[in-house]
């Protein structure tokens, strides 16, 4: 298998003949040229990356506390949640944070009672929405299914200040929506880790787990997509066993611009908190199970209407529980 298949994702497809031949369609399209462009596009994304992350000293705020640590990853959670419950694409999360922390390393919010978190976090879920999806759900519809079947959503905005936030967010970023990501390399670096394309698929999906069930912690913000990237792939490699062993140290040769001790300090944390995960689902195996023999012993107690009338009663409770959010006004109902 060619690094062209792997990694067609990352051109436009109306123009990859025309980049991969060089100069013309009409030019030499072997497997060198192929690889040659290819790499070089990967290390331009790589000298690219730093334009599209937050400044060197954003960790250090969350460290000193001047900025919140968890209130970030109570919005990491939720917008997480609502990308799981409406379909949405790993890259619409993972540009959702993306956008909300450079905006944060910019801008800084009202100390209250959290609301403009949360609308900082729905703006910037609709505009990667509007970045990746092709169905995107109104605005309401965004926010309103979240409070029904997600927890973690106080407030619910009308749709004008959403989009009035978007604006500001817009204005903060520059209108440079077309981040850089780790997904802009996994394709590329499961090539280099496996050239048979054997596993290729595997390393790219689990890499994805990873990276998006890590990406509320504050510690990965020290490491650059590129460094994220390729720690992930290299965790989900220990998944395989029939997959030859691969020193982390080499993976700096993958392509120019790849830092060695970022990748071992992000692959070493990245083992840490997947251990950390692993242990953790280990010991809810049976928790499940539990919660099924309670709602039927629950609902054997009751009738079907009155079933029926407490899960109204509970969405009803949910709702009433979020304030409604005004245009031009601070404070919730």
């Amino acid at each position: 298998m060619s690094y062209s298949d792997c990694l067609s994702d990352l051109l436009c497809g109306e123009e990859s003949s025309d980049i991969f031949s060089g100069e013309s369609p009409g030019c030499s399209t072997d497997l060198e040229s192929h690889d040659f462009v290819e790499e070089s596009s990967i290390a331009s994304f790589i000298e690219d990356e730093r334009n599209f992350v937050p400044g060197f000293d954003y960790l250090s705020r969350f460290q000193s506390q001047s900025l919140d640590a968890s209130a970030r990853e109570e919005s990491v959670a939720w917008i997480l949640k609502v990308q799981a419950y409406h379909g949405f694409q790993p890259l619409t999360a993972y540009l959702s944070v993306n956008y909300l922390d450079r905006f944060l390393y910019s801008r800084r919010l009202p100390q209250t009672d959290g609301w403009p978190w949360q609308l900082l976090s729905a703006a910037c879920l609709s505009l990667a929405a509007k970045m990746e999806e092709p169905l995107v759900p109104s605005l309401l519809d965004l926010q309103v299914f979240a409070v029904i079947r997600v927890e973690g959503a106080k407030y619910i905005f009308e749709p004008r200040t959403i989009r009035r936030m978007e604006l500001l967010v817009l204005s903060v970023l520059d209108w440079r929506l077309r981040s850089i990501t780790p997904f802009s390399f996994t394709g590329f670096f499961a090539c280099k880790l496996d050239p048979t394309g054997a596993y290729i698929g595997f390393l790219i999906s689990r890499a994805t787990e990873i990276i998006l069930s890590n990406i509320k912690e504050a510690s990965f913000l020290e490491y650059w997509p590129s460094s994220i990237a390729a720690a992930a792939i290299l965790c989900a490699a220990n998944d395989i066993p029939n997959l030859p062993l691969f020193n982390p140290e080499h993976a700096e040769s993958w392509c120019d611009g790849l830092s060695k001790d970022k990748i071992i300090s992000c692959y070493r944390l990245m083992q840490d908190h997947v251990l950390d995960n692993n242990r953790r689902n280990s010991t809810k195996v049976l928790l499940p199970q539990l919660r099924v023999t309670v709602r039927a012993r629950t609902r054997s107690s009751g009738s079907d209407s009155s079933s029926s009338s407490s899960t109204s009663s509970y969405k009803r409770r949910k709702l009433n529980n979020c304030f409604w959010v005004h245009d031009d006004k601070g404070n919730s109902e």
